[in-house]
């Protein structure tokens, strides 16, 4: 893959020149494998630790917590699966959803979307900048004042934007390239850690009563908003691929490279958290290791940080076309890559900026959850059919639907939206029924909620119709 694609339009190291525009047969190549490596190198980074530390903190024991890194990371069969819309339209997923919502309808969505998108890409910038900084200072390089930081946030920044920037090849061959370094150096990360861990030690909160389903459940949201926050993009990365690529292969490709990774540094946080502080997740990890591996270990974060960063700035720029945008994908993700910057610049510097933003990117499940519902509920009506041509027709297309709203996509969202706020028990929103249920937060099945009101008010509607044409 790394000699290139033989697609002048999709060439590593060469501006894509295509945006959400229906990718031609001719230009159509790759193959599953190809999604292996970029879901498996994209998803080795840091947030599974914190991820896996904060099910111990909530009071899982090791095997409690592991199993819940495992379902998280069984999700991906999910996201995988998704996409095979993009082999079908040759298209992005939010211009896909747009089947289910109407073209107005999609626009809500679309925006938070774009928000999610620059909110996880600074909070990975931000880890990676502090990553840098300390790697810096280890090296024996202190900087006067706040130069250091402000270097380290620029290579953060120059790494992440000028590979999104040249596109979809180039993309997909950074994260082929970095996951080799990255998984032998978290490979050797895990050597150091498992081992230390206290695997009988039991839930603070004990396994049963209202501490434990509170515990659980916090654990489960936790785990499953990764993958939750990936499924308006699956098609982005599969819409090159050849139409007649097969479902089973995609999904088990796309899905054993998002599984192997965060479970492998899902349980590698959680082994730290029966150990040590994990407060400060970076910090707690590296009282764990050897002093000569923690240089190696801060570069991990560093690259980490970059290849998550990647693929979420990548699909931002495909967003803002959806959006309207009229430009190219490659000046609109100049937008994208400028509010980051602002925005990391922010975290760094304005202390309490990145809790406030992660509190505010954790509340997001509640509308990603029942999008994400209807969206598949969608698909597997259509049976993944889609008339290309009307999803970019606008108003002569056969997704106008009403004034540009489907009628059954809106209210099953709003159906599931309902249902995720009166279950959410987060820092900024706690609700109404969480105390009831035991203290449970079932934000979660609000995409189940919302699938199943999909189903029922299209039957009632007339459920969507595969397409018969493809365009």
């Amino acid at each position: 893959m790394g000699h290139g694609t033989g697609v002048a339009s999709d060439e590593v190291f060469r501006v894509e020149t295509h945006g959400i525009d229906t990718i031609p047969d001719e230009d159509r190549h790759g193959s599953p494998k190809d999604l292996f490596w970029l879901w498996f190198g994209s998803n080795l980074t840091f947030t599974y630790v914190i991820n896996g530390a904060l099910a111990v903190a909530f009071g899982l024991s090791f095997w409690q917590a592991t199993a819940v890194v495992v379902i998280g990371g069984l999700a991906f069969f999910v996201v995988s699966a998704a996409g095979l819309s993009g082999i079908r339209t040759g298209t992005a997923t939010l211009v896909i959803s747009r089947a289910a919502f109407g073209h107005r309808g999609n626009l809500p969505a679309g925006v938070l979307n774009w928000i999610v998108s620059i909110g996880y890409t600074v909070v990975n910038t931000v880890v990676g900048t502090l990553a840098l900084e300390a790697f810096f200072a280890d090296a024996g390089w202190r900087a006067p004042g706040d130069t250091g930081r402000a270097l380290a946030l620029l290579v953060t920044l120059a790494l992440t934007f000028v590979v999104a920037m040249w596109g979809h090849a180039t993309v997909q061959a950074a994260e082929q390239w970095l996951a080799y370094g990255l998984a032998a150096g978290f490979g050797a990360f895990l050597v150091f850690t498992v081992p230390q861990a206290d695997f009988g030690g039991t839930s603070a909160a004990g396994a049963a009563g209202v501490a434990g389903v509170s515990a659980w459940s916090w654990a489960l949201v936790v785990a499953l908003s990764g993958p939750f926050s990936y499924l308006p993009m699956p098609a982005d990365y599969t819409r090159y691929l050849p139409k007649d690529t097969s479902l089973r292969a995609i999904t088990w490709s796309g899905a054993l490279g998002g599984f192997i990774s965060s479970v492998a540094l899902g349980v590698g946080g959680v082994a730290a958290a029966t150990r040590t502080d994990m407060t400060d997740a970076v910090a707690g990890a590296q009282s764990l290791l050897p002093g000569w591996f923690q240089p190696v270990f801060l570069a991990l974060v560093l690259g980490g940080s970059v290849t998550n960063s990647i693929i979420t700035l990548y699909s931002s720029s495909l967003n803002l076309q959806v959006l309207g945008i009229p430009w190219s994908r490659a000046r609109t993700i100049v937008i994208s890559a400028t509010v980051t910057a602002v925005g990391s610049l922010a975290a760094l510097f304005l202390t309490d900026f990145t809790s406030s933003l992660l509190s505010f990117l954790s509340l997001l499940i509640i509308v990603f959850a029942p999008w994400s519902g209807v969206f598949l509920a969608d698909m597997l009506l259509r049976r993944c059919r889609y008339d290309a041509h009307a999803l970019h027709a606008g108003r002569a297309g056969a997704y106008w639907y009403r004034a540009g709203f489907s009628p059954a996509g809106t209210a099953a969202l709003l159906t599931g939206l309902v249902f995720a706020l009166l279950t959410c028990d987060s820092e900024l929103w706690t609700g109404p029924l969480v105390a009831p249920l035991g203290g449970a937060d079932l934000t979660v099945l609000g995409s189940v909620v919302a699938g199943l009101a999909y189903w029922a008010l299209s039957r009632r509607t007339g459920a969507p119709a595969p397409a018969t044409s493809a365009h």
